[in-house]
């Protein structure tokens, strides 16, 4: 189907892009499937290792390709206009190798064996997901049991554990109660040939479908003490390390909805071009005045997510000082991304209008897959929380 406006490519001083338009094309052509079949993408994410797209984030000097956020923006923007589920399951590998890199770029290389790890050909996911916990990283309602020579050992379920077919490493987290007065938050990983975890078959949701984020039931898995990255406080943390999981996760998550709004916005523009109007004479409703109120509503939505995730990439990568705003910063970044997909999405389905319902037309798993996006952690409530209380000086008051 002829793209009329696709996310533009790189300036002449920006870098080109990883994905070539005929591996976009390729892993487009195969979103429909993957959503029909409730698969996972194999074929996709042959041809993301190939380009070397799960070594983003990694330095140049330690074998990556040594981008900074607001290219990993871009890149993800791209895929997830052509792919969403693709893109936003791979996110959670992304995340990781940013984080590690985050860590390594301030001169902490604790996580170094991450990105060798992820060079190597690893694949890391993400277990931070849990029934009823909507603390995030504040809390968790997996057990962490503090084993000699600083292991742990992990019991509980973690949920959405996307790229749950594949994942070589996933990093988990878990409360260590055995001081009450003193509980902490486990940060660590585990290996998928560890004993002592296994995968329940959920995953048969309403959108993005492809990312197979299957549950993860912890059944006594230990992670090793190399493999554990920090022992905090419970509670609202205040680490790099989690600084850095929320830099690489936050604002490529709200790219891939980016992506899906984009994708909608043409997918309106080509509609309205093609379908006529017998009200208007046989004109198409391009020239209909209520398609081009919600094309511009639509445009102007698209332009303000853009600016505000360029801005917030831009602060984070050059080293803006925000703060104790930054994660509020970098939370409603993604609140409005996630908010203004949806009213895209649905200002699209009214241009295109009732042949939008059907399976056959690409809008149709677009208006699904959005749906996903105001529940990644932290949920929209827990980001407006934070956010209100960052900007009024009580985050973490009791």
């Amino acid at each position: 189907m002829p793209q009329t406006t696709a996310p533009p490519a790189p300036t002449a001083t920006a870098s080109p892009p990883v994905l070539g338009e005929s591996v976009l094309e390729r892993i487009g052509a195969r979103a429909a499937d993957y959503d029909r079949e409730n698969r996972f993408f194999d074929e996709d994410l042959d041809d993301l290792r190939r380009a070397g797209y799960l070594q983003l984030w990694v330095p140049k000097a330690l074998g990556g390709l040594g981008l900074q956020l607001p290219q990993v923006l871009r890149e993800q923007t791209r895929l997830a206009y052509h792919a969403p589920a693709t893109a936003l399951a791979i996110n959670m590998h992304l995340y990781w190798s940013g984080t590690a890199a985050h860590l390594h770029q301030r001169g902490d290389h604790s996580l170094d064996w991450v990105l060798h790890e992820i060079v190597a050909g690893r694949i890391f996911a993400a277990g931070h997901g849990e029934p009823n916990n909507d603390l995030g990283l504040a809390g968790s309602t997996v057990r962490a049991e503090p084993l000699e020579g600083g292991a742990y050992r992990f019991t509980g379920r973690k949920v959405f554990t996307s790229l749950a077919p594949v994942w070589d490493w996933l990093g988990v987290h878990g409360l260590d109660g055995s001081d009450p007065a003193h509980p902490r938050i486990v940060h660590a990983f585990i290996r998928r040939s560890d004993p002592g975890h296994r995968t329940e078959p959920t995953w048969d949701a309403l959108g993005v479908r492809a990312t197979r984020s299957d549950d993860t039931v912890l059944e006594g898995v230990v992670a090793q003490a190399p493999q554990v990255a920090r022992v905090l406080p419970a509670g609202p943390p205040n680490d790099p390390f989690v600084d850095g999981i929320f830099g690489a996760a936050i604002l490529p998550i709200a790219a891939v909805y980016h992506g899906i709004a984009r994708r909608a916005f043409d997918l309106a523009i080509e509609s309205a071009r093609k379908r006529t109007s017998a009200a208007l004479g046989g004109k198409t409703y391009a020239h209909h005045p209520i398609a081009q109120l919600n094309i511009a509503r639509a445009a102007i939505e698209l332009d303000a997510i853009g600016a505000l995730l360029e801005r917030t990439a831009s602060d984070w990568a050059g080293g803006t000082d925000h703060g104790a705003l930054w994660p509020a910063k970098l939370l409603a970044a993604k609140q409005h991304a996630v908010d203004g997909a949806r009213r895209v999405v649905d200002l699209a389905t009214d241009v295109v209008g009732a042949g939008a319902l059907l399976r056959r037309n690409e809008l149709e798993r677009l208006v699904r897959d959005v749906r996903s996006g105001p529940f990644h952690p932290p949920n929209s409530v827990a980001s407006h929380d934070v956010i209100g209380k960052s900007h009024l000086g009580i985050l973490g008051e009791a």
